[in-house]
């Protein structure tokens, strides 16, 4: 029977068996990692989508036999290295995915080989690994009186950030956070706008509970624009505080285990809100992405999960579903001139398409120029003294998009992403958000 070129037919993640002792069997890792990395050989679109595939090609181009069989089970791990899941190979390039008998899913690939070897004794994961992933209590820590200066101050000391580089191999260029003691909880009531007369929609209850997440807390202004477009669309909010971290960064260092100790503890909380009438919402795409995919894979079977699934929204994905049944206020009172807007890529695999574009764009007297690529952020990967430079040539073609673009405002879904672009535009301006850009528009 002949092997069919590519798929015609919607393509799908498959669940994770994380949980069955060969999923972190050694050998049975590199023998898939050598029939995928032979598939992609011989197809390469993915050439510019990340540094992984070109780091594979090399290696392929330069061994003996010019094939994957002539490169090293050793050199696999360079591979993996370069791969921080933004999941676009697998949601927007490749041909393979199942149903496709070939059933190629690179990123989870990837997820499994960085698994494997975290729970690899020899392998001996990196402590700034260990630390950096623990984003949770790290910013914590950050918020307490008198952290955030200290920390903020450190990033800006040059002597320290190269002291940093050399000791914890933090680049000493990176683009770091801004800690705040006056975080988003601790400035937002539990309740916001509860005497707003809630209307829900064919898929919205018009009321929602808004996960802060670890960056958002620092986010803190970002956030609070959410809360005042949502009141302002008549939608009362509650803000689950005290959550924990949506596991994000332990998933990219594949420490699962992790992952499922935060799920568990934050399942509770979101369940809580759901019983009481509220969708739930974050403003950064990756936290969106665990709970409504990642997780979902990794927990097939588990109702609970798959309830707060199908109640997690991304903000403009909200907004524009309640817009479609006239439920979304239109009385915008600043028009916004020409917005440079980057796609966050845990935005754009979630497949609900181009709201954020479509929202802004709707608004009187703005213009959208839209950028539709890799910011080069990728979580930790832009931090690490060994990928900072290839984070920088990454976000390299979309830092000119935007210089090019001599807009008005930038930004991206991802506060991440907008830092990113800001760092590599080094001339003192900064990404604004754009639900930030929709608060301005409407005047409030």
């Amino acid at each position: 029977m002949a092997t069919k070129e590519g798929s015609l037919e919607a393509p799908r993640r498959e669940s994770l068996d994380w949980r069955n002792p060969d999923f972190h069997d050694a050998a049975a890792v590199n023998a898939e990692l050598a029939r995928v990395f032979d598939i992609c050989h011989g197809c390469r679109r993915c050439v510019s989508l990340c540094q992984a595939f070109p780091t594979l090609f090399d290696l392929v181009d330069e061994s003996d036999t010019m094939e994957v069989d002539g490169v090293s089970a050793a050199d696999y791990g360079k591979v993996v290295d370069h791969c921080y899941l933004c999941d676009l190979c697998a949601e927007t390039k490749c041909p393979y995915l199942p149903p496709h008998e070939w059933a190629v899913d690179f990123p989870h690939l990837m997820l499994r080989a960085k698994a494997a070897r975290f729970r690899d004794p020899s392998a001996k994961t990196r402590w700034r690994d260990r630390l950096i992933t623990s984003t949770g209590p790290l910013f914590k820590a950050a918020a307490l009186p008198g952290a955030a200066q200290l920390a903020n101050a450190a990033a800006g000391n040059a002597a320290l950030r190269k002291l940093g580089a050399r000791v914890a191999g933090i680049h000493a260029d990176a683009p770091t956070p801004k800690f705040t003691a006056r975080t988003f909880s601790s400035e937002t009531g539990d309740e916001v706008g509860a005497h707003l007369d809630a209307r829900a929609s064919a898929t919205t209850t018009g009321r929602v509970a808004i996960y802060a997440t670890c960056y958002g807390e620092h986010e803190a202004a970002a956030s609070a624009d959410l809360v005042a477009v949502l009141n302002h669309n008549h939608i009362p909010v509650r803000v689950l505080k005290g959550a924990a971290c949506c596991g994000m960064p332990k998933f990219e260092l594949g420490d699962l285990a992790s992952v499922a100790k935060l799920m568990e503890k934050n399942l509770p909380r979101f369940l809580d809100a759901i019983g009481d009438g509220y969708d739930l919402m974050s403003i950064i795409p990756s936290c969106t992405l665990m709970y409504r995919q990642e997780l979902p894979l990794m927990f097939p079977e588990n109702a609970d999960v798959a309830r707060v699934a199908e109640r997690f929204f991304d903000p403009f994905e909200y907004l524009s579903a309640r817009a479609r049944e006239g439920l979304t206020a239109t009385d915008f009172q600043t028009p916004l001139g020409k917005v440079a807007y980057h796609a966050a890529c845990h935005q754009r695999v979630q497949g609900f398409g181009q709201r954020t574009r479509e929202f802004l764009a709707a608004m009187p007297g703005t213009e959208v120029a839209f950028i539709e690529r890799c910011s080069g952020h990728d979580g930790t990967y832009a931090v690490k003294a060994e990928t900072h430079g290839h984070a920088m040539k990454i976000a390299r073609p979309v830092v000119n998009r935007v210089r090019q673009a001599q807009a008005d405002a930038y930004g991206s879904d991802c506060p991440m992403a907008g830092h990113m672009i800001a760092h590599g535009l080094a001339d003192g301006s900064q990404a604004t958000h754009p639900i930030s850009m929709v608060r301005k528009a409407y005047g409030i």
